[in-house]
């Protein structure tokens, strides 16, 4: 059993506490948890109908936040896809691994790179079974350097960055001669779909796409289960990004329109994978674990996505384009409630490599464990959260820093991504801003931000920032900023091609 192995440097009485503890709050009978981490796309704080939101359908989602602990103040490191994919799946900062400026494209040079460690690369030797569907949006490279299976995974069924990142005509929706509105990227290859390194369609049939999905993430659930061994399945989903698609299941169906239906066709798959834990009989063995990647796209309007409360969105470091839904579930382990904790995506590494015994990467981690969090055992081992742009540079370091309640921003800007709103401070009229000294918000009294603390009215500004610069100063100077993947430009040879000897590219590249 994972959970008790011991350091033979304890005392007797510490190695029995210790094995009470695994066995009394953290083992369930003889088997290390199973673990299934949903990432949605573009993804609102206030999308969800358990976080608020009026019209929308996710009655799985809704299931999960009713039977198991939904978080109000979760963060993800940066409001951009790449950058926290990246975070969630190594414990660590975008900026240590590299994965700056901006996103990886289809002929990217660059990925996650190898020497870097992921959630699947922690439990595998432990004898999990591993499996990703979705997006994976770390890098493609020459004949797959990057791909998932590269970095732990046993198994890949998805499209290797976003839907987007080819030409709008082969995105359509139901009815299948409709074609979806959109503005997506022209002159590179179709979207494909890979199955492990190889290129199984290409362009990606979207009406089906979500059916293969659940087909996939039900023959992983079940191959594992028949031969014991324990399962790890990430599923970051295509959905909520724009421009939305949704197949015939899902399509028309809901009353919010394609944001709506695309949300909808999400919520539809989860319910699969709970249908399929239980069938199994693993479902009180597993831990599932949903959030998203960064706040909505504001730009595309009530086609891109609702942050609730929260100031901007997508490609700012406003509470909108980092603060994310979160809700942890297993059944008969985690009991139902809300916390307001602070919390992050980095902390998901080291809280599942802890449930299944396995040592943590002999690198520097930025995650905690949040295991007590989980289970109403005390408060949260996190104290702060740094944010940075999406184009990060050591010269300005961070621009946003949370700590307890209070949120400073030592930079601001807002971005394209983010237009639209009345909120002037989220266009990308708003340059870059230097604050000094810094706006302080109280976010339990202000989660919009809207109200920057004077020393004036409020004397214990001082002592806050004070307390923060020192934060932020020491943060800074154990940072190790990698090489940047991004900054190694692109090469239209390295875009996934299923011909790869045809002519004339790209438009020949289909199968």
């Amino acid at each position: 059993m994972a959970c008790t192995t011991l350091n033979t440097g304890m005392s007797s009485v510490l190695a029995w506490l210790a094995v009470i503890l695994c066995l009394t709050v953290y083992c369930v009978g003889s088997s290390p948890p199973n673990f299934i981490l949903l990432f949605a796309d573009d993804l609102g704080f206030g999308d969800l109908g358990c976080f608020g939101h009026p019209t929308s359908v996710t009655q799985h989602l809704d299931k999960l936040a009713a039977g198991g602990l939904r978080f109000t103040d979760f963060y993800v490191t940066s409001p951009g896809c790449s950058p926290s994919r990246a975070s969630l799946l190594t414990g660590r900062y975008q900026t240590r691994s590299g994965i700056f400026p901006g996103v990886l494209s289809p002929g990217s040079r660059g990925g996650l790179p190898l020497n870097e460690t992921t959630i699947a690369e922690v439990l595998k030797p432990l004898g999990y079974n591993t499996a990703m569907m979705g997006k994976w949006h770390l890098g493609v490279g020459l004949n797959g350097t990057y791909l998932p299976t590269r970095q732990g995974f046993d198994s890949y069924l998805g499209i290797p960055y976003s839907h987007d990142q080819g030409p709008c005509h082969n995105l359509t929706c139901f009815p299948p001669d409709v074609k979806c509105f959109g503005f997506c990227d022209r002159g590179v290859v179709t979207v494909p779909l890979i199955h492990n390194e190889n290129i199984v369609q290409q362009p990606v049939d979207f009406l089906n796409l979500e059916t293969a999905y659940s087909k996939f993430a039900s023959k992983f659930i079940r191959n594992s289960v028949q031969k014991g061994q324990p399962f790890f399945l990430y599923y970051p989903s295509h959905h909520t990004h724009y421009p939305q698609f949704a197949g015939p299941r899902a399509a028309g169906k809901s009353r919010r329109g394609p944001f709506g239906d695309a949300l909808m066709e999400l919520d539809l798959t989860v319910g699969e994978i709970l249908h399929t834990l239980k069938e199994t009989g693993v479902l009180n063995n597993t831990l599932i674990f949903f959030t998203a990647d960064n706040g909505p796209e504001l730009l595309r309007m009530s086609r891109g996505g609702n942050a609730g409360p929260m100031k901007c969105g997508k490609a700012t470091t406003y509470e909108g384009g980092i603060r994310e839904p979160a809700i942890a579930y297993w059944h008969g382990r985690i009991s139902p409630g809300v916390t307001h904790e602070l919390a992050s995506s980095l902390d998901i590494l080291p809280t599942f490599a802890m449930l299944a015994g396995a040592p943590p990467p002999k690198v520097t981690l930025d995650g905690v464990d949040m295991s007590k969090i989980l289970f109403q055992q005390g408060p949260s081992k996190r104290e702060s959260m740094f944010f940075y742009p999406l184009d990060p540079s050591e010269k300005i370091g961070v621009y946003a820093l949370r700590m307890g309640k209070y949120k400073a921003h030592y930079y601001t800007r807002g971005s394209i991504k983010s237009s639209t709103t009345p909120d002037q401070d989220c266009h990308e009229t708003a340059p870059q801003k230097q604050h000094d000294p810094p706006l302080l918000f109280d976010l339990e009294a202000d989660p919009s931000e809207n109200y920057s603390l004077s020393p004036q009215e409020h004397p214990e500004v001082a002592i806050v920032l004070k307390h923060m610069q020192h934060l932020r100063d020491d943060f800074q100077a154990s940072m190790v900023f990698g090489e940047s993947q991004g900054g190694r430009g692109t090469d239209p040879a390295l875009e996934p091609c299923c011909n790869p000897s045809c002519t004339p590219k790209p438009d020949c590249c289909t199968c």
